[in-house]
């Protein structure tokens, strides 16, 4: 099968996969959730662990040569050997979708050595799904996307924590900005993409399966993924996480990492 032929069947696959997703999350909302805490606080519930069996079943039994990393699922070693391999988290965003709150998605990415290929955010509540593959460019509902066109930082759509830029620490000062958030950071990513927000950035580590989807969509529609070192992911390491996130229109990427390049990359 010619690649892009195989990239548009892994699209098709995870797209239908994410909307199925989002409809079982809804449905298990409605019938009521059962919450506990993981390991460092982060709410869980069992929609996560309901979704992630269906996205499980249903991607690997469609390609059980893939790997798989996602959120709600015991990681191993085996995901390691495998070329391709399938990023998810069931529910990106658990907090809003608990409290009903639209701003939550399920992101999925095929990974190939370590670079996302196709990838899928769906927003179920806002009816959004966002999409790309690799060389193909990005959607929103089918419709192609782009990042903005802003060329400076000064009162720039900025989604990220205002407390975190504001403050004498800064060697160069930021700008005066607007800020806003967005529960789930795949979402904010994907926000970037279509041009809703100039920038998301966030200083502390990431997970792959929060930040695989998003970066591809996110460069297909001609913004900038990094750590604030500038530097680009690799998936599918040993150690699933990213020491942090600048997600940005490409005027404004070096501007934020110029900026940011004194502070140490996280261990």
């Amino acid at each position: 099968m010619p690649y892009d032929d195989d990239l548009t069947q892994d699209l098709k696959l995870i797209r239908a996969a994410a909307q199925a997703a989002g409809q079982l999350a809804l449905a298990e909302r409605e019938r009521g959730l059962k919450t506990w805490s993981k390991f460092g606080g982060s709410p869980v519930t069992s929609a996560d662990m309901a979704v992630d069996a269906l996205l499980k079943d249903t991607l690997l039994g469609a390609r059980p040569d893939y790997g798989w990393l996602s959120e709600e699922t015991a990681d191993g070693p085996e995901r390691l050997s495998r070329r391709r391999i399938f990023i998810v988290d069931p529910i990106d965003g658990t907090v809003a979708y608990m409290k009903n709150t639209p701003w939550w998605c399920i992101p999925i990415a095929v990974v190939e050595d370590g670079r996302p290929v196709a990838a899928v955010i769906h927003a179920p509540t806002l009816n959004e799904t966002f999409e790309a593959t690799l060389g193909g460019g990005a959607r929103l509902n089918d419709q192609p996307i782009s990042a903005s066109d802003v060329t400076t930082l000064d009162d720039a759509a900025i989604l990220a924590d205002a407390r975190l830029l504001e403050g004498p620490h800064w060697t160069e000062p930021w700008p005066a900005m607007r800020f806003e958030k967005r529960n789930a950071i795949a979402y904010r990513m994907a926000l970037v993409a279509a041009g809703a927000f100039d920038a998301a950035i966030a200083l502390s580590p990431k997970w792959d399966w929060d930040i695989a989807a998003g970066a591809l969509i996110a460069e297909e529609a001609g913004a900038v993924v990094s750590d604030h070192h500038g530097r680009p992911w690799q998936f599918n390491r040993p150690d699933p996480r990213q020491s942090s996130l600048i997600c940005a229109a490409p005027a404004l990427h070096p501007l934020i990492v110029r900026r940011c390049a004194p502070i140490p990359l996280a261990e």
